[in-house]
């Protein structure tokens, strides 16, 4: 069992989603309970994701949680709770085009990418399969080389410069005037490092990519979402 520091007064909790809130069977059955509780004792949980707007908006109102979301790894950020309007930190039009000349360079490539596409407002994405380390190569020499590419587990997304989950909850944490290092942060996959690394305290789960559960204040002793299971009975004990 994870052992969370008992001298701390948090703020708000933050799960990224994907490998720690959910996988490919959905919820954990005895999460939504156990984030309901966490909330029902005080603590406001948010979530920040790699996911499009509208498909975190749904999961967000399915765990009946009152904190905001950030979405496109950072680059969108909502928090109607708050009473503020959607906030998009980049333009991304460019990722779209710089996948469009990667498929002209790499056989086979799919530039089209995930179905979620459709929705995304500030970066693009590719299937996991793609070729991380030969796309960033290709990129350097062109006018897109200042993008950034990153493998989440899920897909490899082609991003502004900046924008990031740190960046997309600086804007998020100041609208609600929250300190960052009274934030409780769970992740598992390299894009939550940034958030990592602004957190009052960082909980990776036990099947997270290699540097990031370096990257965290504490690792789970379960792997996936039993791991966000095994976060949320440690911070009910001390709530």
């Amino acid at each position: 069992m994870v052992e969370l520091p008992k001298d701390r007064k948090w703020d708000m909790l933050v799960f990224d989603v994907d490998g720690t809130l959910m996988d490919a069977n959905g919820y954990h059955p005895e999460l939504i309970p156990l984030i309901r509780e966490v909330e029902a004792r005080g603590l406001t949980v948010s979530l920040a994701s790699g996911r499009t707007l509208p498909n975190v908006t749904p999961i967000k109102q399915s765990l009946g949680v009152s904190g905001f979301i950030v979405a496109e790894n950072g680059g969108m950020v909502w928090d109607s709770g708050g009473g503020h309007e959607i906030v998009a930190l980049a333009d991304g039009s460019r990722a779209k085009d710089a996948a469009e000349w990667l498929g002209t360079q790499i056989e086979g490539f799919d530039a089209v990418g995930i179905e979620s596409n459709r929705w995304r407002e500030t970066e693009w994405c590719v299937y996991e399969k793609e070729d991380e380390e030969l796309m960033c190569q290709l990129l350097a020499y062109t006018e897109w080389s200042d993008l950034i590419v990153v493998s989440t587990g899920f897909a490899i997304h082609i991003t502004a410069p900046g924008v990031d989950k740190a960046a997309g909850l600086r804007v998020a944490f100041e609208q609600r005037g929250i300190d960052p290092r009274n934030v409780l942060f769970c992740g598992d996959a390299p894009n939550d490092v940034s958030m990592f690394d602004m957190s009052g305290f960082s909980v990776a789960v036990n099947d997270a990519y290699d540097g990031v559960a370096e990257a965290a204040d504490l690792l789970t002793d379960a792997r996936g979402t039993e791991g966000s299971v095994e976060l949320l009975k440690a911070l009910i004990d001390i709530l």
